[in-house]
């Protein structure tokens, strides 16, 4: 409702008051204010109790805030109205069950003095001691044995896997996908099965070093019940601790797909042929890194509160790289994704989510121009969106198509060589190239389309070739290949060096985004911002990258930082929430929580340079970057 609580009413303190249309709310105020002695000229943080409860309720001589929400309940047959309700209102938990969604009357039966609302609210670290310690009497022993025999093991797992500080009520939805995985692997740890294979994909999405060291242990034992466990990993610590390893390679892409060693890591070390044996032993690394930037612009928050934050008070420096790290459950997420984005998104009108509490922001936020989160979600919503569309090189490529002699004679136009429009894309699979037959109780079967054979085009558009290759065999080139076929056209090759430079020269043209990993969709937004105009270069942004590294391989993690310097040479802004020592030591300035997840963390314990946090004693963090630097 107020986003930046440093100006004024006069000046559009209140967010839905802005518009053309909802102003006329605003004018009695403003117009009348001086009869009743309302400050309109003062910044809104500065107003006292009195007035700001008369913004809500209004007066006799102008109506509040309560009552322009009324307004709009009684208007939610107008889609505008619905819309400006949604954006401005949000949830709170529910009085009567404080969010546990269990009746109020089932909290009247109570065991050593705690009901089930009061069980669901506890971290597991602190439901795991109540049920170990619990006193009970002989017969109740007898009755509840099993049961609390199968509770504590259930708890033991996830407490094991470094979910000690998630509350028992917490939903699914809003887990990451690390804390999820350890879950499934915590469930099949209860299972106790024997003879049984598991394989995990990237296990260690999201945990500090020193919980991935507890998620080795949970790893070993279930190798140890006589069980195979196999892992789709980079974390080096993993690597270090297994029994084969198979490494695929040698580079991605067209260039992989090879099987360039398999043995015990002794050999791996030994055969030194690889770029995983390279990073392992030192012979490359990943920070590149000269000096620390200086600063002296920045963002203040003053006391963050949601979730387990402790009334945080926290500078963001502004254009340098700003990694925000602890361990698993401290707070990082809350700190930067529920409270630093969506306070700065309002400010700016960009961004409609619900921000976490906090007092104020302060700073120089007024020199950001927009923010930009980048996460893992897909990079398009069609399955006709692939990555070449999204950086904007197919307009170039269309472009050239229709250029083309047979084009001009046949009158093809760009949009004829587009999958998205009609005219030039096969008409029987909408320029899908599968057709989906639904099956009902099963699964949909995709087919190659019968009429364009998978190709997305009328055979009379591939009649039409650059270079003797259509335009369907362009799109089947990898961004690499497509590097030397277009090498010639600088305005293409333009817009694909970026996906180049981050790694991703082994992809499609156009693969379609719905097979792009987390990490590769995040990276392909990334290098769409790389290769924006430098007519852009004066924009100042704020960019938020969640876990860049999850899926990458040390060799990507390098051209990754490089993308993110990048961004930063050109003046923008980067924050990281990041676990990856490399990482982590190649930042300009380093944001530790703490000291421990859950309840026992939302603390600071760490601002400054990475160089001075491997100084500092009992820190996590610090301890695993001085294990780095030692090697």
């Amino acid at each position: 409702m107020i986003p930046d609580k440093t100006i004024s009413i006069f000046e559009g303190a209140i967010a839905p008051w802005r518009g053309e249309t909802s102003r006329k709310w605003l004018e009695p105020l403003l117009k009348d204010g001086i009869k009743f002695d309302f400050p309109i000229h003062r910044p809104y943080e500065d107003l006292d109790e009195k007035d700001k409860a008369i913004l809500w309720t209004g007066n006799k001589y102008f109506k509040g805030i309560n009552d322009f929400f009324a307004f709009l309940e009684s208007k939610l047959h107008k889609i505008q109205y619905r819309v400006m309700l949604s954006r401005f209102r949000g949830r709170t938990a529910c009085p009567d069950c404080k969010g546990t969604r269990i009746r109020k009357d089932a909290s009247y039966v109570k065991i050593a003095n705690k009901s089930i609302t009061d069980m669901v609210l506890l971290p597991i670290d602190k439901a795991l001691p109540f049920f170990e310690t619990l006193e009970l009497t002989e017969t109740e022993r007898n009755v509840s044995k099993r049961l609390l025999q199968e509770i504590i093991n259930r708890l033991e797992y996830l407490d094991q896997v470094g979910l000690g500080y998630l509350t028992l009520n917490r939903l699914t939805s809003s887990l990451s996908g690390g804390e999820f995985q350890r879950i499934k692997l915590a469930t099949s740890l209860g299972s106790a099965l024997v003879g049984s294979m598991y394989i995990l994909d990237e296990p260690s999405i999201g945990l500090h070093p020193r919980d991935t060291e507890r998620l080795i242990t949970v790893l070993k034992a279930l190798r140890d019940l006589g069980n195979t466990v196999i892992v789709v990993e980079h974390e080096e610590k993993i690597i270090l601790t297994a029994d084969q390893v198979i490494d695929i390679g040698p580079d991605a892409g067209v260039h992989g797909g090879e099987l360039v060693f398999q043995g015990t890591l002794k050999e791996l070390m030994a055969a030194g042929n690889t770029h995983t044996s390279r990073y392992l032993s030192g012979e490359e690394s990943i920070s590149a890194k000269i000096h620390n930037r200086e600063w002296s612009e920045y963002i203040l928050i003053k006391g963050a509160s949601e979730n387990n934050l402790k009334n945080l008070t926290v500078k963001i420096p502004l254009e340098i790289l700003t990694v925000v790290t602890g361990v698993s459950g401290s707070g990082k997420s809350t700190l930067v994704k529920k409270v630093l984005y969506p306070a700065i998104g309002k400010i700016l009108g960009t961004v409609n989510e619900e921000s976490g509490r906090f007092d104020k922001i302060e700073g120089h936020y007024r020199n950001i121009n927009r923010v930009e989160f980048v996460d893992q979600n897909p990079i398009g919503k069609s399955s006709r969106s692939n990555p070449v569309t999204y950086v904007k090189a197919y307009d170039g490529i269309r472009a050239l198509y229709s250029e083309l002699p047979i084009s001009k004679q046949r009158g093809y136009k760009p949009a004829f060589f587009s999958f998205n429009v009609d005219g030039g894309r096969c008409e029987a699979c909408q320029g899908e190239g599968t057709q989906k037959i639904e099956m009902q109780f099963m699964a949909d079967i995709y087919l190659t389309c019968e009429s364009c054979k998978g190709k997305r085009f009328k055979n009379e558009i591939l009649d039409a070739k650059y270079n003797g290759k259509d335009i369907s065999e362009v799109l089947d080139l990898t961004i690499d290949e497509a590097m030397d076929f277009f090498s010639e056209k600088q305005a293409i090759i333009q817009k694909l060096r970026p996906l180049q430079e981050v790694g991703l020269g082994y992809i499609g043209l156009g693969q379609s985004s719905n097979t792009l990993s987390g990490g590769e969709a995040q990276r392909v937004k990334l290098a769409s911002f790389l290769g924006k105009n430098d007519s852009k270069k004066q924009e100042k942004i704020l960019f938020i990258f969640d876990e860049p590294t999850t899926g990458l391989h040390f060799h990507d993690i390098k051209k990754l930082l490089f993308s993110i310097n990048s961004l930063i040479d050109q003046g923008h802004t980067v924050i990281i929430i990041e676990h990856n020592t490399e990482v982590i030591m190649a930042a300009d300035w380093v944001i530790d929580l703490g000291p421990e997840g859950g309840e026992k963390g939302g603390y600071v314990v760490f601002e400054g340079v990475p160089e001075n946090l491997m100084n500092e004693p009992n820190n996590y963090t610090g301890k695993y970057l001085l294990e780095l630097k030692k090697g």
